[in-house]
């Protein structure tokens, strides 16, 4: 992760906020708390527009000699450049799909054509199940081995001395999360790579969580491999794959023998939503312009730098004022560790579902459940009824903090 030198000249809440129409919904009489954004945040009004116009006005395929058609290949070309600013990658080596889920499904497969029994994944515990699943359809594809690195039950972190134990010589690939979706634990992915590459590994990295929160920079990462989804920073629902070109192109993923070979479109299988992909370009433009660094990427490095300090502070209220309520149980790491403005909890007496039911009635709008985390919700002990999740966005007040820590006490 970059650093910027200063965290100065970046848009306000209030600025932040006024750009966000869905910011303007009442729920019986209450103003709306979208604290909801680890499932998937709001749209800025940009974003929006920039989706309507490429339908309304440039809509065609690719690759082909007519207007629409050369304007929608600019238009891709053009999101790639942003992406791969946003993620301090390079354009040939951004692929877009539906979501996370089916790129890593799709790449996974494309990997393992080339491995066999013998051959081992390391997945963790702390993982949503999208970077999970893909790799433990391989054990039952390609007969692998796939080991599986523990969680500390007692901070929701990675164990990194079980991780260092779990990567050996027969290690094809360490698949690892960034963030926590469930915790907000940040993992420490940099030393994961390190202990791959050191046996010749592969690490493909799951930045879904990871990347509303902290900017991205594959390159100090040192990762093969990164997805994230630009629904959860304030773009439409698509999944972005970064990958090095040569595994790119060296990975024997499906695909139609007419479509185009080189990376990144050897990964992009079918006609792509090319409205989403202009939208997830619009949603780094949005990020850009809360700052004022002058390029986008120095931009986008102030204002995460910003919105991180903002999020951190709103997470230390909503901590200590839930922490503070009889009944209440805190999941995951406590404030000043890595972590991401995400908080997970439960109210004794209270099953999850009826207590979103009761917040949503004061206009706080929560998720409850496994949110696809399911290891980490039943090494918790809750998975009969998971636990709520609370998430501190680009627009969110400590007015909104404080009253969920009121809604949650008068429950």
């Amino acid at each position: 992760m970059s650093t910027p030198a200063s965290t100065g000249a970046v848009a306000s809440v209030e600025q932040v906020r006024a750009q966000f129409p869905a910011l303007a919904r009442r729920h019986n009489g209450h103003p709306v708390a979208y604290l909801d954004g680890p499932g998937g945040t709001q749209v800025p009004a940009v974003v929006a527009d920039a989706v309507r116009d490429y339908l309304l006005h440039h809509n065609a395929n690719t690759h082909w000699a007519y207007p629409t058609s050369e304007e929608t290949d600019a238009m891709i070309a053009n999101a790639r450049i942003a992406v791969a600013e946003f993620l301090n990658g390079r354009p040939d080596e951004v692929a877009f799909g539906q979501n996370m889920t089916s790129l890593t499904f799709h790449l996974a497969r494309g990997l393992g054509r080339a491995w066999g029994p013998g051959d081992e994944v390391v997945i963790t515990e702390l993982d949503h199940h999208a970077n999970v699943a893909p790799w433990r359809a391989l054990e039952r594809d390609r007969g692998i081995t796939i080991r599986s690195v523990r969680m500390r039950v007692e901070d929701g972190t990675l164990d990194m001395d079980d991780l260092a134990r779990a990567i050996g010589p027969r290690t094809r690939l360490v698949a690892i999360g960034a963030a926590s979706n469930a915790l907000g634990t940040i993992s420490d992915v940099r030393a994961a790579v390190q202990l791959a590459h050191e046996q010749g590994a592969l690490v493909f990295v799951d930045a879904v969580h990871y990347a509303p929160h902290q900017l991205v920079d594959v390159q100090a990462l040192g990762c093969d491999f990164l997805a994230c989804s630009a629904y959860k920073f304030y773009g439409p629902h698509i999944g972005i794959l970064w990958g090095r070109r040569a595994l790119i192109e060296a990975a024997d993923v499906p695909r139609l023998a007419p479509a185009p070979q080189d990376s990144p479109e050897r990964l992009e299988t079918g006609t792509q939503s090319h409205e989403a992909i202009v939208g997830a370009q619009a949603a780094v433009d949005f990020l850009a312009s809360l700052g004022s660094a002058g390029s986008r990427r120095a931009s986008l490095e102030q204002v995460f730098a910003a919105l991180h300090a903002r999020g951190d502070a709103l997470l230390r209220r909503l901590w200590s004022g839930l922490e503070a309520i009889p009944g209440v149980t805190l999941f995951g790491p406590r404030p000043g560790s890595p972590r991401t403005p995400t908080v997970a909890f439960t109210l004794k007496g209270h099953r999850t579902t009826d207590l979103a039911h009761r917040l949503a009635q004061q206009g706080l709008f929560l998720s409850n459940g496994d949110f696809y985390a399911a290891t980490v919700i039943e090494r918790l002990g809750q998975q009969a009824d998971g636990v709520m999740r609370v998430g501190c966005s680009c627009y969110t007040t400590a007015d909104e903090v404080e009253r969920l820590i009121e809604g949650v006490a008068a429950i």
